[in-house]
């Protein structure tokens, strides 16, 4: 805890008033981020950080496996955060962000080591896919690291599929009001890997191409046939 202190001496007296016009306006204004990132609690996994991003840039939920229950099986925090992203903030954005050497994927692996850890188990059971996935789909002589890899990447894919249940995401994806992105954040080289929805994998950014994205939004109106179109049938 001293060095916590420490640190809000410092942000105190060296970092707040070189911004305080900054936190002054965002006071007054309110926040207006850029995007949503749902991204893993692990201490490692520093959202503004990797993003470079400042204060009112960046709406961040964090928890355990960077998970995104689906819409009818929990009304909880993240669902909430969600919600109050998407309508009240009108963020055009969300990010499933997981990484490298993720405990609670290595939980997903090795059922034994959250015996102790029954809420957690059971809030792991909204990623029990994306281990299915690896179990079936991998080949099985894969060494148990790589096995852990996959299944954080194949979390993030699992994740935004259940993004897109929540009504306020779907309703706004029907609109092409908003884009989901799915990240992958390596710990020890400090990579960050995007998911190519068109590609069907995860490739390195480069500086100067196209970000991209993982879902977009569509156009409703041109899916489902107009009542005079039926009726002229």
């Amino acid at each position: 805890m001293g060095d916590l202190l420490k640190g809000i001496s410092s942000f105190r007296g060296a970092v707040f008033p070189d911004n305080s016009a900054l936190y002054e306006k965002l006071a007054r204004e309110g926040q207006s981020p850029q995007a949503l990132m749902i991204s893993c609690a692990d201490s490692r996994v520093m959202p503004e950080t990797i993003t470079q991003s400042g204060p009112g840039e960046l709406f961040v939920c964090r928890n355990a496996g960077n998970i995104v229950p689906p819409f009818q099986t929990m009304n909880g925090g993240v669902s909430s955060a969600i919600e109050y992203a998407v309508v009240a903030l009108g963020v055009r954005d969300i990010i499933v962000c997981g990484h490298s050497d993720c405990g609670a994927m290595k939980g997903l692996c090795h059922p034994e080591l959250l015996e102790p850890m029954p809420n957690v188990a059971a809030w792991l059971k909204h990623s029990h896919a994306a281990y299915s996935i690896v179990c079936e789909a991998y080949p099985k002589t894969i060494e148990d690291r790589e096995r852990v890899r996959a299944v954080a990447m194949e979390n993030v894919l699992v994740q935004l599929d259940h993004l897109r249940t929540h009504p306020s995401v779907a309703a706004k994806l029907a609109r092409n009001e908003v884009t989901l992105h799915g990240w992958f954040f390596d710990i020890e080289t400090g990579n960050v890997l995007i998911y190519d929805g068109t590609a069907s994998r995860f490739i390195e950014i480069e500086d100067g191409h196209p970000l991209p994205v993982a879902v977009t939004g569509r156009e409703v109106p041109h899916v489902v046939p107009t009542l005079a179109a039926i009726t002229a049938e």
